[in-house]
């Protein structure tokens, strides 16, 4: 029997970018880098080497320098190596969402303790920037219609290693949840969809409630471990 671990590594080497983009969008696809891969390798043979099922939070897609860089949803080089303990050489850079989901990672007991119940995921497991500047697949009608049969795909898939189906958070609780909530009822991924504030909407204007957010997503954790 596979892996948890070996159905991730599996998708993301048949993984490709949408086949088509709206004009002036570019997708980031860092999984043909061998360093990328070595990484992906590493971080899912430590944290999904069973056949548990977890729980999917999913947010909206990789940025230039999170999962853009690292392969890793949620995850930037800063990160990587500090709190997942996997060197690399991809700098010591960071990003804001990045830096609340591993305060929340940490506040639950720590990456081993997270990774063990939860799996981190977006709509799109691609990213796309537009001018050299991040992109959210919403943010363009065009790109969210053009994505749709890949999301859709890249669901399915993921729901193939092993997700527990009952209930799933949604990493930000407007648009990606209404476009989330949207396939969810053509295609019944999940049962319930609970959702949380974005990090870096968190990170950019609620700073000074921290604690409160981090306390939230805890409570949303807490409801998924108790199904």
């Amino acid at each position: 029997m596979k892996l948890f671990a070996d159905k991730v590594l599996a998708f993301y080497k048949e993984l490709t970018a949408p086949g088509y983009l709206p004009a002036n969008v570019q997708a980031l696809f860092p999984f043909t880098s061998p360093a990328v891969r070595e990484v992906i390798r590493e971080f899912y043979h430590r944290y999904f080497a069973d056949n548990h099922a977890r729980h999917m939070l999913i947010g909206i897609n990789p940025g230039r320098y999170g999962a853009g860089i690292t392969g890793i949803n949620f995850t930037a080089p800063r990160q990587l190596a500090e709190n997942c303990g996997i060197q690399h050489g991809f700098g010591n850079q960071s990003e804001l969402s990045a830096e609340f989901i591993y305060l929340v990672i940490e506040a639950f007991g720590g990456a081993q303790a997270f990774y063990s119940r939860f799996y981190l995921a977006s709509v799109s497991p691609v990213g796309y920037t537009r001018n050299g500047k991040n992109l959210n697949y919403y943010d363009d009608p065009l790109l969210s219609e053009a994505i749709r049969p890949f999301a859709v795909q890249c669901m399915n898939s993921q729901l193939g290693f092993g997700i527990n189906r009952n209930i799933a958070i949604c990493i930000g609780g407007d648009k990606n949840l209404r476009y989330l909530q949207g396939l969810n009822q053509q295609y019944g991924f999940f049962g319930k969809i609970i959702s949380v504030p974005h990090p870096r909407f968190i990170m950019q204007y609620k700073r000074a409630s921290l604690e409160k957010y981090i306390a939230e997503y805890l409570h949303a954790l807490m409801q998924c471990v108790k199904e």
